[in-house]
């Protein structure tokens, strides 16, 4: 299925913007070099995955109140909005003599490294810059917070969209190679996941690193900056090897299809006539992935939120239940992420067996729609079983909750590592599979797919807070949305997405170069 018109009139129709950049003829480069690139995935979700953990209950001790929580995640969504794109194109039409991705993926590095010691140490500049810290709003630090949260997010869409698309090129058009690509990248960042969560949930990280702790940086901030300093060791070790082993020719100008008209086009102008020449399967796919999201978004921006507040009853800064629900929800994403790794490593072998990748991804999005809805019935199980104790007369104070309220809860965590993992590969490789088919680059095809992950990110980014509030300023309306959303996702993929076609040639390519 092509992503663009065909142009059968020779030098009569110039190409559509996404059929300008050829992808590279099939390639027999060796599985160790797509292990390479894909790990570099852990490097990235290490830092994620602290992010998702530990940063909503940071930006609420910095004196940001949970209803305007959700607008500081804004920064990912519009700097995928614009940088994905933006970096896929010029990749696609990148002559440096490192490469067509290299570069990006390196820069991406330099610049998540600055973002993490903006984050880091935002607490402490903001006290040398004049924060009162025994008052709860601490502008100054939130201001420098929120501009390394820019810089972390707009760094990460550098990295994973020329990440992608260094993949596809390694597997040359072949199917079945770029869904095991993609495969090993969602198996990596599973892997960054377990790592990130695990190191989140240790509290006694900070003692590594004593200088960490600081008159304006307590305990928790303290693990948290540790946290960051392993996570940028970890992704320079794992880009430093993938650079200087996986090596690409160097693009010209030339290689481009159908000369010089299409590639000086604008990019904005690009953008738009690659969206208005998509045909109707990639319009399905960019709307089962929108609905999708819409489902996971509230979930990954306030999970251990959740744990903390509607399992646990905590509340922030008031007490020891909010902290001990966040530790708890930071193992149950450590929990999710070792499904996912596992989940990622069949998704190839289940979706044969279930008899494609549509059925596959559509029965997961049922699956996810189940989990949500779950949340709701483990929440109020917590609330109408609170339980109290009072020692020597004194205040009643708040215990934790029961074994099997908690229970519920990490297997809710866990069984969302299944549909994670199929999130996280197939809709890539579906759209890396029909740009390839369809003679696109590969990095203007995945920058579009991302538009479907980041508009919704940015509804529920500004709409959650708000609408939560509107019923009690809980986290359950969030979840009853993503619900509704997964499900109609589901009923998308089983009766409207259209099965990818045949790998016939690709097939016959590989057992002609054995």
């Amino acid at each position: 299925m092509e992503l663009g018109s065909a142009n059968t009139n020779g030098d009569e129709k110039n190409p559509s913007p996404l059929e300008v950049q050829r992808a590279p003829p099939p390639s027999n480069s060796p599985i160790w070099k797509t292990v390479t690139v894909a790990s570099i995935a852990a490097g990235i979700q290490f830092g994620w995955a602290l992010q998702l953990s530990l940063l909503t209950p940071y930006v609420e001790l910095l004196g940001i109140p949970h209803t305007w929580a959700a607008f500081i995640w804004l920064c990912g969504p519009v700097s995928g909005m614009l940088v994905q794109p933006i970096v896929g194109y010029y990749s696609d039409h990148c002559t440096s003599r490192f490469g067509r991705r290299r570069p990006f993926i390196a820069s991406g590095t330099a610049l998540v490294a600055i973002a993490v010691f903006l984050i880091g140490f935002a607490a402490d500049i903001g006290h040398m810059s004049g924060d009162n810290i025994s008052k709860a709003v601490k502008p100054r630090a939130i201001t420098v917070f929120v501009v390394g949260f820019w810089i972390l997010d707009v760094a990460n869409n550098m990295l994973q969209g020329p990440c992608r698309a260094l993949l596809a090129d390694l597997s040359g058009g072949h199917q079945s190679k770029t869904r095991t690509a993609n495969a090993l990248f969602s198996f990596f960042m599973a892997v960054g996941n377990v790592l990130g969560y695990a190191a989140g949930s240790y509290t006694h990280l900070h003692k590594a690193f004593p200088f960490s702790k600081t008159h304006a940086c307590d305990v928790y901030c303290a693990n948290l900056k540790s946290c960051f300093f392993i996570s940028i060791a970890l992704l320079l070790i794992l880009t430093i090897i993938a650079l200087a082993t996986v090596h690409e020719k160097p693009f010209s100008a030339e290689q481009g299809d159908s000369g010089e008209k299409g590639v000086s086009e604008p990019f904005f102008g690009e953008i738009l006539a690659a969206l208005k020449d998509l045909p109707r399967p990639m319009w399905i796919l960019l709307l089962v992935t929108c609905l999708n999201w819409v489902a996971w978004f509230p979930f990954l921006l306030f999970d251990t939120d959740w744990m903390g507040r509607e399992v646990y009853g905590g509340k922030v800064g008031e007490g020891r239940m909010y902290d001990l629900g966040v530790r708890a929800g930071a193992l149950g994403l450590m929990l999710n992420a070792v499904v996912l790794g596992v989940t990622s490593l069949v998704v190839e072998f289940v979706a044969r067996g279930v008899g494609g990748v549509k059925k596959l991804w559509g029965g997961v999005n049922f699956l996810l729609a189940v989990c949500l809805g779950l949340i709701v019935l483990v929440t109020k199980l917590a609330e109408s079983s609170r339980r109290y104790t009072s020692v020597n007369g004194g205040a009643p104070t708040l215990e934790p909750p029961s074994a099997g309220i908690k229970g519920g809860a990490l297997a809710i965590f866990s069984v969302l590592g299944i549909p994670l993992s199929v999130t996280f590969s197939i809709p890539f490789a579906l759209a890396s599979i029909f740009s390839s088919n369809a003679g696109a680059g590969q990095g203007l095809s995945l920058g579009v797919l991302n538009l479907a992950i980041v508009i919704p990110q940015m509804v529920v980014s500004v709409l959650s807070g708000p609408w939560d509030a509107l019923f009690g300023g809980g986290n359950l309306p969030a979840f009853v949305i993503g619900a509704i959303a997964a499900a109609a996702s589901g009923v998308l993929a089983l009766t409207m997405l259209p099965s990818p076609p045949p790998d016939t040639l690709a097939s016959k390519a590989s057992r002609s170069s054995r």
